[in-house]
């Protein structure tokens, strides 16, 4: 039986290359997905090991939302008592933060928030041997990494512009130095100073953000990480090498790890839609061997043996087209990896990482997928009576096995249909949403063979103005309804996914822009980019401008909100009713020890107006605010207080973005007046409603262009099934095709034929994919309604909407091609003969 599965794979090599393709293209999604996002996070995590070779310990802020976190300094006091902690053998300060260095053009250097500062410590040249010049002496000199000094041309002695967290500052170029800290490897920069000036900029005078600590000979990190906590002021924390390694080898190589994530997904995607092409390739076999199969049985093979025959064939195929797939895999894995780091250069060097778990997962999920889905063949392929070897004919499904079959279809769509409503009115509905979906996918997909004969026959109009090709291709299309709606099955599943997108992109667009018009009353919003922090002063100086009319910065600190850690917001309560609508329910926003919260927090805690919430501040005073106002959420939730509260807890003020009114509305003047105000800083980012709009659909944009390239894989494979399903339907029809030519249909109308035919299974395959994914597009956006988003709105783009049908119809003529081609080729009287 083994020899007899392993011929039969060899003499319909043909008929299983269409199969064998598919699987390869699946693999190698996953197996290069999986080389490059390995090679990319084992460089990173090799680079932010050299990181921290310096230290062993490190104390710093409580790590929170933002770049402050807690916000809280560190004095000359502790770095004493750390260097007198037993087993430290150095103890080093550091002051540092966002630095944005702009080049010899002006623009940006670097990756943003990637873009540091900090001082020039006393052992330097250790840590940062320097390849030219010297160390900065003074407020006016600063040192820069030998990688953007490449990227640049800055060399010793060059006068730069810089930022930091404000107003652009000219510095003189006094040292190159070279540095294996991670942040620069993944493409920022790091600018030194000396430590007078980086305490002035980046934290205060005889204070640091942080301290370093190495352990003497014999200490262990986590021994000293633990000494270290008994001098550590409130809101610090001490955190050994290896955890600040993890921590920026996961920060660096997020970017890659979410690719990889969402690559691996769309690789699922196509080995999904394999599974359809799996499926029609063997049981079209299995159906065209129906003596042979017969036979088997008649001459002793018991039903298992048939069973595992096709199964044996199955898994022959996936393992040559696995074993191709992940070589493919990687060699697109080092290519796209070689593309990246010729486009940039800042990416660390390390090896090209072949796993064994690589290997191994490419080779079962390649084999696996095709043996599940030729099960079902396979069983159908024992079930063959001998006695069907005197005819070579089959007995047909039974009316009861079709109502069986729709029975669970229609259960498992009308199941999924009501999990996915009712998931559209809970707050933590995701995953029933995803569950829902899941179901009514795979219920429509049983029903496919019930639902083509009304949708296929109401195409029978317009077949016929084609004459008798057009009407045969319709009559051909319900022959088999289970082969149409497994062809048609693959092409639904990439064109749900790729309607659903679209249909989610738009609404976002559209929720975006009346988001900002319904909730900003502000002109501009002026941030740093990367999210970094603003300078103290910048509310300042924007606020004495004769064109502002209004103003209010956005700070944030980690506090402790009724023993909840949390972050609290900072605004100015006299102006904020002219810069955002809150949407207030009950109360209003008033300075003084008071607070507002969003209503869904408010009933989740149980808090009504005028309650009094207890909250301990970064320097750990506690404070009793009054709540005196609750809000809408959708468009910033939390605990909010006014400014001059939030302000007295914090060693260093500093600002998310500010609010900015003016007089006379937006216009290209005043946002010229508002940059100059700063210092036409190259890092400071002055934004009005249109340039927030554009921004966070422009980012959307970019996601759903990535993942339509992502997704026409599966796409791809599903043409593939196409023609996969009508060069073995020509196969089997040989004998049909050639008595039609007997009898006076011409090569030209056998091709228009089976073009037809395989354009209406397109179509219908592209108006379940439309319509269920305009159903889930619909589904996501009431999910974001109870979720906070109250503006968001359905829109359904049409016009793309039609192009998806046009698409698939162009599938349709695509697939059709070479089974045309090979139809209308076929000799009459071998045809007329063929068995």
């Amino acid at each position: 039986m083994v020899r007899a599965a392993l011929r039969n794979v060899f003499a319909h090599k043909a008929r299983l290359l269409m199969t064998a393709l598919a699987v390869t293209l699946g693999v190698a999604f996953v197996a290069g997905t999986l080389v490059f996002a390995g090679s990319i996070t084992g460089a990173y995590a090799e680079s932010s090991k050299k990181s921290f070779d310096h230290l062993d310990v490190r104390i710093r802020p409580v790590v929170g939302f933002g770049e402050l976190g807690s916000g809280r300094l560190l004095g000359q006091e502790t770095l004493d008592r750390a260097r007198a902690l037993p087993g430290v053998s150095a103890a080093t300060g550091t002051a540092s933060g966002f630095a944005a260095l702009a080049g010899r053009d002006g623009a940006l250097v670097g990756e943003g928030w990637q873009t540091q500062g900090a001082n020039y410590p006393e052992a330097g040249g250790a840590r940062y041997p320097l390849t030219d010049g010297r160390p900065p002496r003074s407020e006016r000199e600063i040192a820069i990494d030998h990688r953007t000094a490449e990227r640049t041309g800055y060399r010793v002695g060059d006068t730069v512009r810089l930022s930091v967290s404000g107003p652009v500052i000219e510095q003189r170029v006094s040292g190159v130095f070279t540095t294996d800290d991670g942040n620069v490897a993944a493409g920022g920069t790091l600018v030194l100073f000396d430590t007078a000036t980086a305490q002035r900029l980046f934290a205060a005078p005889g204070r640091y953000n942080q301290i370093d600590l190495r352990a003497a000979p014999g200490t262990s990190p986590e021994a000293l990480r633990r000494r270290a906590e008994a001098v550590l002021p409130n809101g610090t924390e001490a955190v050994t090498a290896a955890g600040l390694a993890a921590e920026q080898a996961d920060v660096n190589a997020g970017g890659v790890r979410m690719l990889g994530q969402v690559l691996l997904a769309c690789a699922g995607i196509a080995l999904f839609v394999a599974a359809f092409l799996i499926v029609n390739t063997f049981t079209m076999l299995v159906a065209q061997r129906t003596r042979e199969l017969a036979l088997l049985r008649a001459v002793g093979a018991s039903r298992r043996q048939v069973t595992l025959a096709v199964l044996a064939e199955a898994a022959t195929v996936g393992l040559i087209a696995s074993a191709a797939g992940l070589a493919i895999g990687i060699g697109a894995g080092a290519g796209v990896r070689g593309i990246v780091y010729t486009m940039d250069s800042t990416l660390p060097d390390g090896p090209l990482v072949v796993g064994a778990a690589t290997v191994v997962a490419a080779l079962a999920i390649g084999v696996g997928v095709t043996v599940f889905a030729a099960w079902l063949p396979a069983r159908h392929a024992a079930r063959i009576p001998p006695v069907a070897a005197m005819s070579s004919v089959h007995a047909p499904a039974t009316t009861r096995g079709l109502v069986v079959r729709n029975a669970i279809g229609a259960a498992l769509a009308a199941s999924g249909f009501v999990l996915v409503v009712a998931a559209t009115t809970m707050v933590d509905g995701k995953g029933w949403l995803g569950l829902g979906a899941v179901l009514l996918l795979t219920g429509v997909f049983v029903l496919t063979p019930l639902l083509s004969r009304p949708v296929i026959a109401a195409a029978g109009p317009v077949l016929r103005r084609f004459g008798v090709p057009g009407t045969l291709a319709g009559q051909n299309a319900l022959r088999d309804p289970r082969r149409t709606a497994a062809t048609a099955s693959a092409l639904t599943t990439g064109l749900t996914l790729i309607t659903g997108l679209t249909v989610i992109g738009a609404s976002a667009y559209r929720t975006t822009d009346a988001l900002a018009t319904a909730n900003l009353r502000a002109d501009y919003v002026v941030s740093m980019v990367g999210a970094g922090p603003l300078a103290a002063d910048t509310e300042r100086k924007l606020r004495g401008l004769d064109a502002v009319v209004a103003s209010s910065p956005r700070r944030e600190v980690q506090a402790s909100v009724e023993g909840t850690n949390q972050t609290v917001v900072g605004l100015k309560a006299s102006d904020v009713d002219e810069l955002l609508d809150l949407g207030f329910i009950e109360g209003t926003f008033t300075a003084g020890e008071t607070a507002i919260v969003d209503a869904p927090t408010a009933t989740a805690k149980g808090w009504r107006l005028g309650d009094r919430i207890e909250v301990t501040w970064p320097d750990g005073v506690s404070a009793h605010l009054t709540i005196t106002g609750l809000y809408d959420s959708s468009f910033d939730d939390g605990v909010k207080t006014d400014i001059s509260t939030m302000d007295r807890h914090l060693d260093r003020v500093a600002d998310t973005t500010v609010f900015v009114k003016t007089e006379g509305g937006a216009s290209e003047a005043t946002k010229r007046i508002l940059r100059e105000a700063l210092g036409d800083s190259p890092a400071i980012r002055v934004q009005d409603r249109r340039d927030l709009v554009d921004d966070i659909t422009g980012t959307v944009g970019i996601i759903l262009n990535i993942l339509y390239g992502m997704l026409a894989i599966a796409v791809v494979i599903a043409v593939l099934g196409v023609v996969n399903t009508l060069a073995m339907s020509v196969h089997e029809r040989a004998r049909e095709i050639g008595l039609l030519r007997a009898v006076g249909l011409d090569r030209s109308a056998v091709k228009r034929m089976i073009r037809l035919e395989s354009i209406v299974i397109s179509l219908f395959g592209g108006l379940l994919g439309v319509g269920l994914g305009v159903f889930f597009g619909w589904a996501v956006g009431e999910l974001v309604t109870v979720l906070g988003i109250s503006t968001w709105t359905l829109v359904l783009p049409w016009g793309r909407l039609a192009l998806t049908l046009a698409a698939a119809a162009l599938v349709g003529v695509v697939a059709a091609l070479w089974p045309a081609r090979r139809a209308a080729k076929l000799d009459v009287l071998e045809a007329i003969h063929a068995e």
